[in-house]
């Protein structure tokens, strides 16, 4: 089992990461031994954890929530599932058949939340 996993930082940013032990990763965010994004943004809180099968896994939906913007990051951390979908559109207009093509592609991560 893995996790994928949204902090709120002091700043208002976001930082999304994944991890085999949540509770001792979160704690190394907080003491400023995780990450160096998180090291001078603390406190930091955990907004969205979420449950994977494999590392894998949790490892490819945290790139793909990496992609997100903040609009979508923010509609998942409220359990906006429908409004996810939505929020992809911001990716048009600079390569949309890059877009469409990884759409038509299966993607197991894409099977971790609904909507996505």
């Amino acid at each position: 089992m893995a996790w994928v996993y949204i902090l709120r930082c002091a700043d208002d940013s976001y930082y999304v990461g994944s991890t085999t032990f949540l509770e001792a990763r979160v704690a190394q965010h907080q003491r400023g031994e995780g990450a160096e994004y998180t090291k001078h943004r603390r406190p930091v809180e955990l907004v969205f954890a979420r449950e994977t099968e494999t590392v894998g896994e949790a490892f490819g939906l945290e790139k793909r929530i990496q992609g997100w913007g903040r609009a979508k990051r923010e509609a998942l951390i409220r359990g906006d599932f429908a409004a996810l979908p939505g929020l992809a559109s911001r990716r048009r207009g600079r390569n949309t058949q890059v877009v469409e093509e990884r759409r038509a592609q299966p993607d197991a991560s894409r099977d971790q939340l609904p909507g996505v």
